[in-house]
């Protein structure tokens, strides 16, 4: 395991590319670690690695996803979403602590909280949807990125028709916060359960848009006809 984290963390080093770092920071507004790798290119080596990462057993994989995630660099973050991503179909019910960990302790910034939870998590969901249960209790969550989590983790499973009562359940959860990256996250929860649930969205946008905040509400009906857009966003 050792030998293959070396192995990333040179390759990552290799293609740093200055600009690429500082235009990178422009994404966030908290403060973000950035090596400066093309996210094209850091997609690129984690296929690259990833015939040696089918090889190992998954505590193997899980630890070197671990130390990717202790670096604090959003590159190696986005591996260590790669890389558990890839074991989904080796996920089993004790895995759930180690992601809520990862997410608790690791993620600082939406694309990590984003591509982890789309991915990793929402696979995990989807296999043991027991634990939505637990993504409810993230709500009352005081980091910002676990709230955020516990809405954007939906992303996969809404486009797939799935949990759409536990969805609007998490909103109602989340519906006053006072953070816009939360506030975006469940927006953007809704937004896709409209492509497919169009009518239940705009029946929800229109109950609570008196308490709804205007950002998470412009995310929820982002893709509705013009006509319903404007009702919904008529105080």
């Amino acid at each position: 395991m050792n030998s293959i984290l070396t192995q990333i963390k040179k390759e990552l080093r290799e293609n740093r590319d200055p600009h690429t770092a500082a235009s990178g920071k422009t994404f966030f507004k908290e403060e973000v670690k950035i090596i400066g790798v093309k996210t094209a290119l850091v997609n690129q080596i984690g296929k690259k690695y990833g015939k040696e990462i089918r090889t190992m057993d998954k505590k193997s994989v899980f630890t070197l996803c671990e130390e990717l995630w202790k670096s604090g660099y959003l590159e190696e973050s986005f591996l260590a979403c790669h890389f558990s991503f890839m074991l989904r179909k080796l996920y089993e019910i004790d895995d759930f602590v180690v992601f809520e960990r990862w997410v608790k302790k690791y993620v600082s910034n939406w694309a990590s909280c984003d591509t982890f939870c789309n991915h990793t998590v929402g696979a995990f969901i989807e296999m043991y949807p027991e634990y939505i249960q637990n993504l409810k209790k993230w709500t009352h969550s005081s980091n910002r990125w676990v709230k955020r989590a516990s809405a954007v983790t939906f992303i996969l499973p809404a486009r797939h028709g799935k949990f759409i009562d536990d969805i609007f359940v998490i909103a109602d959860l989340l519906l006053e916060d006072k953070n816009d990256l939360v506030q975006k996250g469940y927006g953007w929860m809704l937004k896709v359960v409209s492509e497919a649930h169009q009518d239940g969205v705009f029946e929800y946008v229109m109950k609570n848009k008196t308490k709804m905040p205007r950002t998470a509400l412009r995310y929820a009906i982002e893709k509705m006809p013009a006509s319903l857009k404007k009702r919904a966003m008529a105080k």
